[in-house]
């Protein structure tokens, strides 16, 4: 019993460091948001100071634009294809499945400077210039993986007899797919729109490789401003993007939680 205690005790402990490590440094980035001095050592009293030059900075709104345009655009890309790919690997043979995820699963495991370099030279080599548009076909080209990743095992868990029921009773294809397929799919599906949209949004590396002059999303722009100091507006743009994060995150784990409790 006293073992038992102790053990208990160890673990929260642990815990509260782990959380204190995690999350005071954000804490701290919130709370030199609203200084009104420059400082980071300095209290020099609340102030919105830096949210509103946050918002008159044109270099900011533009990179934050890019940055959730192009996550949005990737996320819902990426995930189409990424179902369609598992549709197509789960009707083929074990052997070809086997084959196809283990290289699905390469660049996931791939350093993502090599993937941004060989990114970057495809577009080179086939004369695509570096743009928009080239962060974006990037972007969806590393989502894709995860997005398999994710539906993937729902797949397995389908049972096959209720599609090919619905054929039996009259349904085309495509109605017994909607109808009977997608809504067993549908928390793979969220989770990996979910999982591509973070990887998006939090990607520097690829970005940097693929992104054309004057082109910036959040990251690269944090990444250049660092080398000339860092201004207390990206402490507000970080605080702003954390609180969204929360309330997105909060918003998603309440509806799954509701739909659960509505299939129960």
């Amino acid at each position: 019993m006293k073992h038992h205690r102790t053990s208990t005790a160890l673990s929260g402990i642990y815990m509260v460091i782990v959380m204190l490590f995690l999350y005071v440094p954000i804490l701290t980035l919130v709370v030199l948001s609203f200084n009104n001095s420059k400082s980071m050592t300095v209290w020099a009293g609340f102030s919105l100071r830096w949210y509103k030059e946050m918002l008159a900075d044109p270099m900011i709104i533009s990179a934050i634009i890019n940055t959730f345009v192009i996550a949005i655009l990737s996320a819902v890309i990426s995930t189409v294809i990424g179902v369609l790919a598992c549709i197509g690997i789960s009707s083929m043979t074990k052997k070809w499945e086997n084959g196809l995820m283990i290289l699905n699963n390469i660049p996931l495991l791939n350093a993502d400077i090599v993937t941004g370099i060989s990114l970057m030279m495809t577009f080179l080599v086939f004369s695509i210039s570096l743009s928009r548009g080239t962060v974006l076909m990037a972007h969806i080209t590393f989502c894709i993986p995860y997005v398999i990743l994710s539906v993937m095992p729902r797949f397995k868990q389908l049972a096959k007899t209720n599609y090919e029921a619905a054929l039996d009773l009259g349904a085309t294809p495509l109605y017994a797919f909607y109808k009977v397929v997608l809504p067993e799919l549908r928390p793979g599906i969220v989770s990996g729109l979910l999982l591509a949209f973070t990887m998006s949004v939090d990607d520097f590396v690829v970005t940097h490789f693929t992104r054309g002059a004057g082109i910036n999303t959040i990251s690269t722009l944090i990444y250049s401003q660092v080398k000339v100091g860092i201004r207390p507006t990206l402490f507000a743009l970080s605080t702003i993007i954390f609180v969204l994060v929360l309330v997105f995150l909060s918003i998603s784990n309440f509806s799954m939680a509701r739909e659960e409790v509505d299939n129960e």
